[in-house]
Order: structure tokens, then sequence, then C-alpha cells
């Protein structure tokens, strides 16, 4: 089975990008999924997230908003939002895998929005980073409900450069020329990781 992450900063449109994935065949764990059941009322983030940011959990979930006015630009405190949500992570990602290799599935994909900066890109065979011009990046999330110009700022500051990014990815989709465009990349990446795969047996 081949191990694929698929990261990208916020608007880039990861996202879209991994879902073509699952569409072409792979396994796809989604982290995005995963944080929202962890937040939900009954998830297992809530009580330890509401002990250390009192005041974040609203009708028995975590309030996202709340929870990122807390953090956002305050590396201390996102530090210790990620030493809470991660280990309960790690045991889902574990699941995940399970499934997959029960399933005999050829590709896993890790959709991970904080791939590199959580310096999880150690046990996968290829990353993808999915990226788009910075003001097709701009537009999309400013098109987000509650975003704001400075929120977004602060988001950017906290994730790893673009540029950055796609010098460390085996893989670059580009997002910005539209859904078909972006498939066929995905279709090439999967043809491209399957030859390798042969090559190396």
């Amino acid at each position: 089975m081949i191990v694929i992450g698929v990261t990208g900063s916020i608007g880039m449109g990861k996202t879209t990008t991994a879902e073509l994935f699952a569409q072409a065949g792979a396994e796809v764990y989604d982290a995005d999924a995963e944080v929202r059941a962890l937040y939900a009322p009954g998830g297992a983030a809530v009580a330890p997230i509401e002990a250390a940011f009192p005041g974040v959990v609203s009708e028995g979930a975590v309030d996202r908003e709340r929870l990122s006015q807390r953090v956002l630009g305050d590396p201390a405190a996102l530090r210790r939002l990620n030493g809470i949500v991660w280990p309960l992570m790690s045991g889902a990602r574990a699941a995940f895998f399970r499934r997959a290799r029960e399933e005999d599935a050829s590709f896993a994909v890790l959709d991970i929005p904080l791939l590199f900066e959580t310096g999880g890109g150690r046990d996968l065979d290829a990353v993808v980073v999915a990226s788009a011009p910075a003001q097709v990046q701009r537009q999309r999330v400013l098109a987000r409900p509650g975003m704001t110009p400075a929120k977004f700022e602060a988001i950017l500051a906290a994730q790893m450069p673009d540029a950055e990014k796609r010098a460390k990815a085996d893989f670059v989709v580009e997002t910005g020329e539209g859904l078909e465009h972006a498939r066929r990349q995905v279709t090439a990446i999967l043809a491209a990781l399957r030859a390798r795969g042969e090559a190396a047996h």
C-alpha cells in the first residue's frame, strides 16, 4: 500500500484534491473531519479543551470560532491545543490504516492541513501539496463566512509559506485552473506512484 500525504495552506484546494484522490479509488483519511468529530458533543476533545481554555465550549461542543480567538497569534496556546488534539487523532489514524489494509487498498491518502508544520511527513511514501496563485487563495478564503482579512493574515502567519511547501513536496497539484485540470494531475500522480511501486519490486 502506497501512503500519500495531501496538504496545502488555507484556501489552496487541499480538501478538493483529497476528494479527487478518493474519486480515483484511494482510501482517504480526513483530519479535518476527525477534528470536527472530536469537537462535537460527546467528542473526546471537548472536556480537555474546556479545561485548558475555559469558556470555549458551547452547548456541549467546542466553539471553533471562540477557540481560534484564543489560540490564533499565540504559539504557546496553539502548542497546548495541539498537545490535546494530536494524541486523540493518532488512534483514529491507526484504525484508518488497519481498515485500508484489510480492504487491500493500493493507496491510502492522509488529508492533513498542517503536515509540514507538525513534522508529519516522515512515514509517507509521497507528499502532494495543493497550491494556487496567492490572489486565488485570498479570494477563496475571504469568501468564507466569518472570515476577515486580519484573520486570514493571522492564519497565514501560523502556516508554512506556500513556496516552502511546494519545495518540500514530491508532487504539486495546481488547483487554480479548475477541477478537471486538477483531476488530470491527480490521475498522473497515481500513475507515477504505481509505476514507481512496480519498479521497486
